[in-house]
């Protein structure tokens, strides 16, 4: 099963594409789709759309999982976020991609096995769990792996529904067994 995870933005969206089979993971290809930043808002999101079918046609994944959409204080900054992503779901949908969406809690539980872990925990216990040589940067591409991985881990890629392991329950050794090998990361 290929699982391409987005990180959708208006000025950058990272992407990461994870190939899984009953718990062995490897990493495709990750990056970033950077529309021209002189670009309108509806060209960037012309250019964004372009660059995921470029990625859906190279990748070929057999789903797409995205993070719920984040409101913050900022209003014109959710509406934009919400245009963007409105395009990432129509162009997904258009390739007949299914698509399934986690909270930020529920993706960092996930891969870490602690709700309120910090982006720099996350990018680490990905680091080892998809045997990476170094920490996936910048952080729109760690965020768009955390969520292809949450998606196979939770198992609703490789069984067609909301998870094998159910809700709030992690298969991984976790955040404790992370936190033992790397204190350092911890403090």
């Amino acid at each position: 099963m290929i699982v391409l995870g987005i990180d959708p933005g208006s000025r950058k969206t990272g992407y990461g594409v994870i190939a899984g089979a009953r718990g062995s993971f490897s990493v495709l290809g990750c990056g970033l789709v950077r529309p021209a930043a002189s670009g309108t808002l509806h060209e960037r999101i012309g250019e964004l759309c372009a660059g995921l079918d470029e990625v859906i046609g190279r990748m070929k994944p057999d789903a797409v999982a995205l993070e719920t959409a984040f409101v913050g204080r900022n209003v014109r900054s959710a509406l934009i976020l919400g245009q963007v992503r409105g395009a990432v779901l129509a162009t997904v949908i258009r390739h007949g991609l299914p698509v399934r969406e986690y909270a930020p809690r529920e993706i960092k539980l996930a891969v870490t096995g602690s709700g309120s872990a910090r982006k720099e925990q996350v990018s680490a216990m990905l680091s080892r769990l998809l045997n990476l040589e170094e920490q996936p940067k910048p952080l729109d591409v760690t965020d768009a792996l955390g969520i292809a991985y949450c998606d196979l881990a939770r198992g609703a890629s490789l069984f067609g529904h909301g998870g094998m392991t159910g809700r709030g329950k992690s298969r991984s050794k976790g955040w404790a067994a992370f936190v033992d090998e790397h204190p350092e990361l911890v403090a």
